[in-house]
């Protein structure tokens, strides 16, 4: 039994807060449920939260520490009608009672249904649903990415769906946990992987996300703000495929594309074989007769151009220049014997004259004119022949230009040329793109992994999975790894990862 002491002794503040917090926690049960509205809501750094709950007429402080408030599904916030659960006790140092929650919920909707509405409400805001940014699904993938549990029915469902409609694609599976706690981190860790890892996979054209059915509960990772992140910033399309036609998640309004079960994800990605063939085959067949068409038109259009005059007798259009010629070269001999005929009448007349009057003095002066009218005659015909000669020449000279023997080979003559120019040209191009081939494969040898191991440095890779380790985060004491080096691998196991010193002194 404690000592009795003086009533009417002093006390101090310290004694009568010490009295005003035994006389409450012996009056007051263990855990008590009070209901209030949330304000003067406030997280800590230090993760605590620090709130006052009231009603019309009163208020009490409340403390949430961080371990309870890890389990929190929804988001406090000020107007909030909650129940919290908890005891009262005396904070000594500020002299005042407080409700040191240890359980919260929303009053009249569930926790989970609150942090769904809330979550919803703020990723919205962030235009996470827009449907501008939602990108369209390859017709034909050649691999999918599939997040889920390896032991479930889902990937059993989408691996059987994907071998039935599709069979050539290739499907690579990233195990994770899809519902209890930590399961958001490994899916929104996993859709990062993929992401960052599809390079070096040989490339990723679609992913998969989702689970089979289930509760809310069940479903809740797919909810969680780190999956709906994850799906947003992925290079990846994804198809999100969670529970049951009737279940919507968080991921399902982020994704891309929603499906209402894995099944339906896996018919969404990948299209029916057969459908393929018939529009293979369908296509086959209107090539082919677009090219018959194609054939019959220009079989036509050249009957049309060889039935033109010009090539049924492209030798007459050389021939009648020549017969042209050949008509003028005989009018202008016809037309000189008649001439000299003509003049040998004339003589033959001044003979008969002279020889009438035959006087001689008459006689040479009919002489003499007759020798002057000869050597005009003469010069005049000779004058008129060679106009005539010159005239046909000229003729032939014209013909012999524009014949197409003289066209076909200056023709031919420039493309011999324009062909000699364009293999220099080649040749020039050759040489100039082989100099920047070479200096390209020097440039490419210089930044190699290989000459970036001869200069010291190495690639060190966990042994399990063959990751790169990038951060000494990544390896946990008693992990084997690998390190490569420029002459070769070699294995060991880390130890005390914490160790700021590595090196011994000598």
């Amino acid at each position: 039994m404690k000592p009795e002491r003086d009533s009417s002794a002093p006390l101090t503040v310290s004694q009568l807060t010490a009295l005003v917090k035994c006389a409450i926690e012996s009056a007051l049960p263990a855990t008590l449920h009070v209901v209030g509205e949330i304000s003067n809501f406030k997280r800590h750094a230090s993760g605590h939260l620090y709130f006052t709950l009231k009603d019309s007429s009163s208020e009490i402080s409340c403390v949430l520490w961080r371990s309870d408030a890890a389990r929190i599904k929804f988001e406090p916030k000020d107007g909030i009608e909650v129940i919290a659960s908890g005891s009262v006790e005396v904070f000594e140092r500020a002299g005042r009672y407080q409700l040191y929650v240890r359980r919260l919920d929303p009053r009249g909707v569930g926790a989970l249904e609150l942090a769904f509405r809330q979550l919803r409400e703020k990723l919205e805001k962030q235009e996470f649903f827009d449907p501008s940014r939602k990108r369209v699904i390859p017709r034909m993938p050649a691999t999918i990415a599939v997040v889920t549990s390896p032991t479930g029915a889902a990937i059993a469902d989408v691996l059987r769906t994907l071998e039935r409609r599709f069979p050539f694609v290739r499907v690579l599976v990233f195990p994770v946990r899809v519902q209890g706690e930590g399961a958001a981190a490994e899916i929104a860790r996993a859709i990062r992987d993929a992401n960052s890892q599809a390079a070096s996979l040989g490339g990723i054209d679609v992913m998969i996300v989702g689970r089979g059915g289930g509760s809310l509960e069940d479903l809740w990772a797919f909810n969680e703000e780190a999956v709906a992140r994850a799906i947003f910033k992925s290079g990846i399309p994804v198809i999100s495929a969670v529970g049951h036609e009737v279940d919507i998640t968080i991921a399902d309004l982020v994704a891309d594309v929603r499906a209402a079960t894995p099944t339906a994800a896996a018919e969404l990605a990948v299209p029916l074989l057969s459908d393929l063939l018939d529009d293979l085959a369908t296509a086959a067949f209107r090539l082919h007769r677009r090219l018959r068409s194609t054939l019959e038109l220009g079989a036509a259009r050249m009957k049309g151009l060889l039935s033109r005059a010009c090539f049924r007798d492209a030798l007459g259009i050389v021939r009648r220049p020549g017969q042209i010629l050949d008509e003028t070269i005989s009018t202008c001999q016809v037309r000189l014997r008649e001439g000299i005929r003509s003049a040998l009448r004339r003589v033959e007349r001044g003979e008969n004259l002279v020889a009438r009057i035959s006087p001689h003095a008459s006689l040479l002066r009919g002489q003499a004119a007759l020798s002057i009218g000869m050597q005009r005659l003469g010069r005049g015909m000779e004058r008129g022949l060679s106009t005539r000669l010159r005239a046909t020449e000229s003729v032939d000279l014209r013909l012999a230009r524009s014949s197409p023997a003289v066209q076909w080979a200056r023709a031919r003559e420039r493309a011999q040329a324009l062909a000699t120019q364009l293999e220099g040209a080649a040749e020039r191009r050759l040489e100039l793109l082989s100099a920047r081939l070479g200096s390209t494969e020097t440039l490419l040898l210089a930044v190699s992994h290989e000459r970036v191991l001869a200069r010291g440095f190495s690639i060190t890779r966990t042994k399990k999975g063959r990751r790169i380790v990038r951060a000494i985060g990544e390896v946990r004491d008693g992990d084997r790894i690998v390190t490569q080096v420029a002459d070769g691998e070699f294995e060991s196991q880390a130890l005390n990862n914490q160790q700021r010193e590595l090196f011994e002194s000598t």
